[in-house]
């Protein structure tokens, strides 16, 4: 059996969105196998959360409880595949989650600050020294 036909695309395909991690269910796509197997090859410790780099298992990125999903890099899933597992042609494929309502939330800030900052570079003069504003007396006490 050549797990090689099995796969579509190249190793070097993994996609140009690399910094998204993608979960136990797109690892056993990507590697066509069991999700007992793609457990089984995970770097994982009952006693240590975040357990040191084995290169001959599949490490998760960093956690922070023991409750977080297991999540992969994809250069690190298409390193297994072919370090590990011999594959030789790998394909991780990274989905665009849809917008959620945090996105929007901070789409919307981001914009925000963006006009703060055009209308800032637009101010004539930008107060470079505030100790001696500090004791102008042209104006009413709060």
């Amino acid at each position: 059996m050549s797990e090689s036909t099995d796969f579509r695309g190249d190793a070097a395909a993994v996609l140009s969105q690399s910094d998204a991690l993608v979960g136990i269910d797109d690892v056993q796509k990507s590697l066509n196998r069991s999700r007992a197997s793609v457990y089984r090859y995970t770097n994982t410790d009952p006693r240590n959360l975040n357990p040191v780099f084995n290169p001959r298992k599949l490490n998760p990125e960093y956690r922070s409880d023991q409750k977080d999903p297991l999540l992969f890099h994809p250069n690190e899933v298409a390193r297994f595949a072919k370090d590990v597992l011999r594959i030789k042609e790998v394909t991780v494929e990274v989905l665009n989650s849809p917008s959620t309502a945090t996105q929007q939330v901070l789409g919307a800030i981001l914009d925000e600050l963006r006009m703060i900052r055009s209308r800032l570079d637009g101010l004539p003069e930008a107060p470079s020294d505030l100790a001696s504003r500090r004791d102008r007396q042209d104006r009413p006490a709060a």
